[in-house]
Parts: structure tokens; sequence; C-alpha cells
């Protein structure tokens, strides 16, 4: 018996009354990691988990009492602290000292029940994955598939069991499509990709498929399992990002982001070809007043209108591209010269000269086309943006409305504007800038009232720098807040001299910037108190805007035209009848002058005698005053006195000059006395 015992593969010992090892077998030992010898004497409450022990001695002793067969599993715990679980089944049989042994057999199932476990885990991955899966034979028939199978694609197992997995297909995809998934599974066991199928409805949908080979032990498949899911919603989203990265959506035309891509592009083909790429940067002239009148709605549309026009320039191979908001870029490849060029940006002009119609508007817009070659021009693509844009800022300064070439000259003037824009931040601190007044003549009397205030920088090198060049330099820098303010402090203390000579309510109109109006560095409540500091009150300032500030009056600006409002300064409309005229503007902000621009009055000749009329006549019925700039002839000073003209300046009466040359033409004006001479009258 001892001699089967120690053979036997199942553990076998036995256990007195009171717990004790009496005899085990190896392989009993064994599953504990102890040698059998160890055991022997000691109590079995040393194979389990102290927290159990003295429950399994009541169970152990109820058994023996009760002398039934028992079988069960058990958590114990080895020598070295490894828990398992182990299966036992005992019987009970008397021993020489009147109290029953136990004899008990153990197999250790630990293995077993990890495996049931992951068994049972899959079990239930299976049944309630979102993911489909289907089982599929070696002879390709169907034999599983779990309930996430039949919601996405809408057929049952009892539908599909023992059916081929074409039924699935949609028509989307060749026979050569499916011959390469065959292929590859066959050839690495694995297939992962996206494809077409179709559900029970015959709707097609995308699926994200894995397809795995499952070999039996000889090497021969056994199945196919199939994984997919639906990502037909996601691959949608997924497009819509990828288009919305890439393409405009006011217009449907590339972005700026794919533009780079096209450029970059365009410059290997050319340089593999050695043909040229021609980069064309189209602006529209004057776009903003279009957003101002109509609408952004109304803008959206028309430059949805335009960019069709401009696909009809665009050849194979080419690029038409939305890179800001009324800024495009040709990308023109594959041109023999720029006499090619310059035939299609004539034909993107061309795409301009007839109206948009915007709802029941006929919007009449132009372009502006700056144009660069590559390599010719440059090899470098953001040296060549660069002087297509310098280009097109030359087409602008040329009158808009047409095209220019990259030149080197346009190169040397844009680096004299870059360096005069940092020339211009010195400026002010070292007080190169100078005040220069240009008078303004009351045409019932002839004599000096008012005065406009003109900015001129007086170069340490350049000499006099005109503001046509560096005003716009300022708003671009930044710099025409401090600038204009300080303008308007010179001005404020050269009224105070001019009333001072006994010109009463001597006024000064000082232009201003409409960037400076949009600043919210802008404080114009420091020109009151300039005002107050000078003893005088807002009527001896007005302030020059122009009409597009008053069509794009955003609150800031609103809010700032209140304050000079509030402080009693006036304000007066510049070059007024150049642009959107509107009586209800005029109304609304409490304008008290309009300056009837220099282009009219020069044409009094012909039909500007009837513009110059009409606005004195719309001014007088307002209650508003009118000052007609360039006057320059005897015969146009009369004309307008005899319409009704209130003022007039011009070179007829005087340039612009400086304070001190202003000051003695009112001394002369006055009887020859001077400013110190009057003061100390007025004082005494």
């Amino acid at each position: 018996m001892r001699a089967i015992l120690s053979r036997a593969p199942v553990g076998i010992a036995v256990i007195d009354y009171d717990g004790h090892y009496i005899s085990v077998n190896p392989a009993y030992a064994e599953i504990y990691g102890y040698a059998d010898e160890e055991m022997i004497g000691r109590n079995f409450m040393m194979i389990f988990p102290g927290e159990s022990q003295a429950a399994v001695m009541i169970r152990h002793q109820d058994f023996l009492n009760a002398g039934a067969p028992f079988s069960g599993e058990w958590n114990v715990v080895r020598r070295d602290g490894e828990r398992r679980v182990v299966w036992a089944s005992s019987v009970s049989f008397p021993s020489g000292n009147g109290r029953p042994y136990r004899l008990v057999y153990v197999l250790d199932i630990t293995d077993q029940k990890k495996a049931q476990e992951q068994e049972r885990i899959a079990a239930t991955v299976y049944q309630t994955t979102s993911e489909a899966i289907m089982v599929i034979d070696a002879n390709q028939r169907i034999i599983a598939v779990n309930p996430a199978f039949t919601r996405l694609t809408g057929w049952t197992f009892a539908e599909v069991e023992g059916r081929n997995p074409r039924m699935f297909r949609s028509e989307r995809h060749d026979e050569a499509f499916y011959a390469e998934i065959a292929r590859v599974v066959e050839a690495e066991g694995v297939w992962a990709g996206e494809l077409w199928d179709q559900r029970k409805s015959g709707e097609h949908y995308l699926r994200e498929t894995t397809v795995t080979v499952v070999k039996d032990a000889l090497g021969q498949v056994k199945n196919y399992v199939v994984v997919f899911s639906d990502i037909t919603a996601r691959k949608s989203a997924e497009d819509i990002i990828r288009w919305q990265a890439n393409y405009d959506s006011v217009t449907g035309l590339p972005n700026r982001h794919m533009f780079g891509d096209r450029l970059a592009q365009g410059a290997r083909q050319a340089a593999e070809s050695g043909k040229t790429m021609a980069l064309l940067l189209i602006d529209l002239d004057r776009f903003k007043e279009v957003n101002d009148t109509l609408g952004h709605s109304a803008g959206d549309r028309l430059l949805a209108k335009i960019s069709a026009r401009l696909r009809e320039s665009e050849r194979p191979g080419d690029t038409i591209a939305r890179i800001g908001g009324d800024e495009f870029a040709l990308i023109l490849t594959d041109v023999a010269d720029a006499s090619e060029v310059e035939a299609i940006a004539r034909g993107v002009l061309g795409h301009f000269e007839t109206p948009v119609k915007i709802d029941y508007e006929l919007v009449f817009i132009t372009a502006s086309v700056g144009i660069s070659l590559y390599p010719g021009d440059t090899q470098s693509l953001e040296e060549l943006f660069r002087n297509a844009d310098q280009a097109l800022y030359a087409a602008k300064g040329f009158g808009r409305n047409c095209l220019h070439f990259f030149t080197p000259v346009l190169q040397r003037a844009a680096n004299t504007r870059m360096r005069l824009a940092t020339d211009l931040r010195q400026a002010l601190a070292e007080q190169q800038f100078v005040v220069h007044y240009q008078p303004v003549i009351d045409l019932k009397t002839g004599r000096i009232v008012k005065a406009e205030a003109l900015l001129r920088w007086n170069h340490p090198t350049r000499g006099l720098v005109s503001p046509g060049t560096f005003v716009p330099l300022a708003e671009e820098a930044g710099l025409i807040v401090p600038v204009d303010d300080w303008v308007a402090r010179q001005a404020i203390a050269e009224v105070a001299r001019c009333r001072r000579l006994g010109v009463a309510d001597f006024q000064i109109a000082v232009n201003q910037s409409p960037a400076q109006f949009r600043s919210a560095a802008f404080d114009g409540i420091g020109w009151v108190q300039e005002l107050s500091r000078q003893g005088l009150d807002g009527s001896a300032i007005c302030i020059e805007i122009t009409e597009g500030l008053l069509l794009n009056a955003e609150p800031l600006v609103l809010a700032n035209l209140i304050a000079f409002r509030d402080a009693g300064i006036e304000i007066a409309i510049d070059d007024f009848g150049t642009g959107y005229s509107s009586l209800a503007y005029l109304r609304k902000f409490d304008i008290d002058t309009l300056k009837i621009d220099r282009s009219f009055v020069a044409n009094l000749e012909g039909a500007g005698l009837d513009i110059c009329e009409a606005i004195i006549v719309m001014a007088h019925r307002l209650g508003l005053t009118v000052v007609a700039e360039g006057v320059e002839t005897e015969r146009q000073r009369n004309v307008l006195k005899s319409i009704g003209c209130d003022y007039a300046q011009g070179y007829l009466f005087s340039q612009a000059v400086s304070a001190e040359a202003f000051e003695a033409m009112l001394v002369e004006q006055m009887g020859g006395a001077s400013a110190d001479e009057r003061w100390k009258e007025s004082a005494e």
C-alpha cells in the first residue's frame, strides 16, 4: 500500500481527529511545497490562511463526527506563501483510539481555475464588447457571431450561420482588393484595415477590420476570427476636420495652410522641370467698404462669388487659395515666361469688370495684383511671398485695379520703408517732428479765423519726410496714438498763443487717424485737461475724421467720439463726397463741419460746381459749416464765395507754415502788434 501511495499522482493524506498528519504521500507534500516527512505530526492548519484556520478546524471535526463523504474546493497557502486552489475529497474511517481519522484526496486545480476564469472573461468580452466578432471555419462558413455583430449589421446568427461572409460585401471594392486581403492573411496570419460592407438593410458603412488566423497544433487553419467596428461617423468627422484644416469655409478654396504646401510643391516641380513658377497675390480694392455698407454676410457672399470667378483662371496643376480676409493667391506652374504670366494676370483682372449681384445690389469691385517669379526673382519661398507682397503694395500705390511685377526697385523701396519705420520710433523721443499750420480763411471777411495743423517729420538725414509716407508706417507700427496726441497738444498750445494775439474764437483743426480711435491706448480725456490747463474750452479744437470711420463706428470708436462731443470739441468730416456719404451718419454723430475734397474744387469749371453747391446747400440745411480745400485761384475763391461756402484753405492764401510764420501772419492781419505785446495789453 505504501508503494502504491508513494507513486500515486494524487495527493493523499491521513489526518487525525485533532488535525495532525498521520501520513502524507509525496504528491500531497509537493502540492504544498514540503517534503512528506516535514508534514508528519504537524497540524494540517499549516496549509490554510490564518484568517480561515478556526473555521476549517470546526468543519474538519464536524465532518468526522458526521461520517459522511465530503468534497469541495479550498483556498490554501504553500510553504513559499503562494496562494493556490485545491480540490479535496474526504472519507472517514475508525482509528484504534476510538476517534475517526480522515482520509483526504487532493488535486491542485489552480491553473484550471485560472483558465476557467480567463474563459469566463473571454466569454463576457465576446458577449458584451461593442466590437462585432465573427468566427469563420476553414471552409469559409460562419460558425459564430456575438451580439455586437447583430447590432451593427442587422443580421442574427440564425440568418448567417453556415453562410459565406461574401454576403456582406458592398460594390465599392473590386475582386483584387479582397484577393490582396486573402494573400496577406495567408502570408502573415493577420490583416488589418478599412473596408466598405453593407448591412442587412442594404446601407453601406465603413468598418475598421482585423482578420486573424487560428491554427491547430499541426499548423492547419482551424478558424478565422474577424473583429470589426463601424467607423463611418468617425471618418466623416475626420474628413470634416481635415477639410477645415486645409480649406476656407467661406469660399471652399485651399486656405493658407494648404497654400504653403502647394507653393513648396510647385517650387520642387519648377526645379525638376526647369520651368518657371509664378506667385500672384490678389487683393480686393476697398473691400472693407462693402462690409461696412452691406454687412459681413454680404461680404462673405461676395468673396464666394469672386472665388468662383478666380477659379476660371486656374489651369490644371495651378492653385488658387484664400490666404487672408480679402486676399487671394494664385500659384501658376509650368509657365514659359513673364508674358504668359501677365496674360493670365490680366485675365484675373478681367473677372472683376462685371459687377457682382448680392441680393438686390450690384457691387462693383476691383482688385490689385502683385507678381513674383520663381526662381527668376528668388529661390526662397519666404522671399518669393515678400516680393509678391511688395509688388501688390506697388499696384495699390499706382491707383489699384492693376497688376505689378516685382522689381529690385520695389525691394529697395521696401527696405527704405523698413528703415523709416525703425527711425520713426526714435523720431518722437528725439523731437524730430514739427507741426506746421495752414490758414483757413473766412470767405465773407477774407480774414484768417482758423488753421489746420499738419505734421511734418524733419528726418536727421533725409530732411522733410512726407506725411503720406510716414503716417501709414506709424499706423502699422502702432505709433500713431502717441504721435497724434503730441500733435494735438502742440495745436492746443498754438491756439492759446493765437487767441492772445487777439483773434477771438480762433480754432485749429487736428487730423485724427482712424487707427487712433480704434486703439484701446487712446485717451481723449487728456486733451480736455490740456485745454483746461491752457484756459481754453472745447471749441478751440476741431477734430477732422474720415467718412470711413463713421461707417465702421464700433463701440470703442463711438465712445471716443462721444467723449469729444461731451467736451465741446467740434468734429469735421475731411474729404467729404469721396466716400459713402450718408445724411444719417451726419445727424447720428452730430457733425459740425464738412470739408469739400480738393478734387471737386479743382473741377469747378465742370461737374465739381454742382457737387460743391449741393454739399453747401445740404450742409447749411443741417446747420453745418463748410470748408473748401485746395483753393488755388482767385476764380475758385470767388465761385465758392458766391455759392455760399463759409471757409476756404489752399495755396491761394498760404501753404502750411511754421508756428512762428503763422503767428507773424496773424500779427500782420491784426495790425502789427506782437503776441507778447497783446498779452500785456490784455493783462493790463
